[in-house]
């Protein structure tokens, strides 16, 4: 991919000076478009080889533009902080909302490939790297994000002239570290894995940008121009009209309708003196276990979702009562905000990931995109049947990284659903709990159920298992939801 890059291409410090008043003005107006169009964010990535002038670049964006619409995040070694979380946490975070222009200087690729040239890893891992960012950067384009990605490239030969030149010049030597010289000693290595890395992530969707970089004027009217092509082209193409349609084969259903979770025996249960006793037995065992050596190289990922008034707030009280609490967090799911709006769907889950050796416990979670924005139709078809592959690339990415993630459905009857609402209506403490649309919804169980025994068939991992909960006695779900907690993670710790 780099030859085209080897040319020697060049622009006149005159004729930069007569396009770049017309270009940097070009972009504001492209910018303020993109901003009040408010549809789509643009990633842009400046990658390349060392010395070919990206911090140069960055800077010159900013300027040329209003930085108070740009976000603008530099990635170096992870902190202390990001080393906790799976390496795509702080990428994450790093993601502009719909409207913006997000600048990444470094981004995903840079392990990776770093780490192949050094051979800390084997080629299957470049390979298994460069798939999970496929998939990744579908997930952003079928979001909606324009991606463009830049790679900076210099020869052998103008490397090596450009890291001397900034070396002795006095106002960039600065610039020039030991680290530049030992990534320049292996140059070969660096174009071999890179190339290969480059042609495997080059996509319709996100394609890669080969910029040849020896000449400043021709690398900065070369990036302005695409950035401004792709940003004015897209504002100016028209909103979808129709709701996105799945091009997959249709999901089969069971042709005599019996699914998973017809076949829980939903008369468990557990007299209240032996629930007492295996309550406080199974609290015990968990705050054990979150005081052994090893846990603090883990993380707990527990997820709620159920029925309305299947028992989830009972069944986390529970667990949170063996817990330091200085160890979980509770995130209560609800509609998401403008800010969660303006961004991937995940994105208000990534937020959350918890750091090693802490608890985070989501009442509702992402599965709500294969729920209810299904049941309801607030996803196109599209959107939520791709969901099932992202929110499992999600919970592989946790699971690799140390989480331990566990899944729980919370299964009631219609009947004990109908009983449970009655309750709380005449509960005052527990009115808040019941709304009109908790009445509504149960106009719609059967399609819950489905979509639910979808969910489950399609979602139940090994590293990360659906827990089906027979909940029409309290008792026996909340001991079943702690037993499964303590057994998943003292297999892990023991593991």
């Amino acid at each position: 991919m780099f030859e085209s890059a080897e040319l020697g291409h060049a622009l006149s410090k005159g004729e930069f000076r007569r396009i770049e008043p017309g270009l940097r003005a070009d972009l504001l107006d492209a910018q303020y478009a993109l901003s009040q169009d408010g549809r789509f964010p643009v990633i842009l990535l400046i990658s390349g080889v060392r010395g070919a002038g990206k911090g140069e670049t960055v800077k010159l964006l900013n300027a040329w533009m209003d930085p108070r619409h740009i976000f603008t995040s530099a990635f170096d070694n992870p902190t202390d902080e990001e080393s906790e979380r799976p390496p795509m946490w702080r990428f994450w975070r790093a993601l502009p909302p719909k409207g913006k222009l997000g600048i990444l200087f470094g981004s995903w690729y840079t392990a990776p490939i770093i780490d192949r040239v050094f051979k800390r890893n084997r080629p299957s891992d470049l390979a298994r790297e460069v798939e999970a960012i496929n998939r990744f950067e579908k997930m952003l384009a079928d979001d909606g994000a324009l991606i463009l990605k830049f790679w900076f490239h210099l020869s052998k030969k103008r490397q090596k002239k450009r890291l001397k030149a900034l070396a002795e010049d006095p106002e960039t030597s600065w610039k020039i570290t030991k680290r530049d010289w030992d990534f320049f000693k292996l140059y070969d290595r660096f174009y071999a894995v890179s190339e290969e890395a480059l042609r495997e992530t080059s996509t319709a969707w996100a394609p890669w940008i080969v910029v040849e970089a020896s000449d400043p004027e021709y690398r900065a009217v070369t990036v302005g121009r695409t950035l401004l092509e792709a940003m004015s082209k897209r504002v100016a193409a028209p909103p979808e009209r129709r709701a996105k349609k799945s091009d997959a084969a249709p999901l089969v259903h069971p042709v005599d309708r019996l699914h998973i979770l017809d076949t829980l025996d939903l008369s468990a249960s557990l007299a209240r003196d032996k629930y007492r006793k295996a309550l406080a037995r199974q609290q015990r065992a968990l705050a054990l276990l979150t005081r052994h050596p090893s846990f603090r190289k883990h993380t707990v990922v527990a997820v709620f979702e159920g029925m309305d008034a299947a028992g989830k707030g009972g069944a986390i009280r529970r667990i949170t009562a063996a817990l330091d609490a200085r160890l979980y967090r509770i995130i209560p799911i609800a509609a998401p905000t403008d800010e969660e709006r303006a961004q991937p769907y995940l994105w208000r889950f990534w937020r959350h990931v918890p750091r090693l050796g802490r608890f985070t416990i989501y009442d509702r979670s992402w599965y709500g995109r294969v729920l209810v924005e299904r049941v309801e139709g607030f996803a196109a078809e599209a959107d939520w049947m791709r969901a099932y592959a992202e929110i499992n690339d999600f919970e592989e990415q946790l699971a690799r990284h140390g989480a331990v993630v566990i899944k729980y459905w919370m299964q009631i009857s219609k009947a004990e659903q109908h009983r449970r609402f009655k309750q709380r209506e005449k509960t005052r403490h527990k009115q808040f709990k019941i709304t009109p649309e908790d009445w509504r919804n149960r106009e719609k169980w059967n399609a819950y159920q489905v979509a639910a025994a979808d969910m489950i068939e399609r979602t139940s991992t090994p590293h990360a298992p659906w827990v089906l909960v027979e909940s029409n006695d309290k008792y026996w779900a909340r001991v079943k939801v702690l037993e499964a907690l303590v057994e998943a993670l003292a297999v892990r710790l023991k593991g």
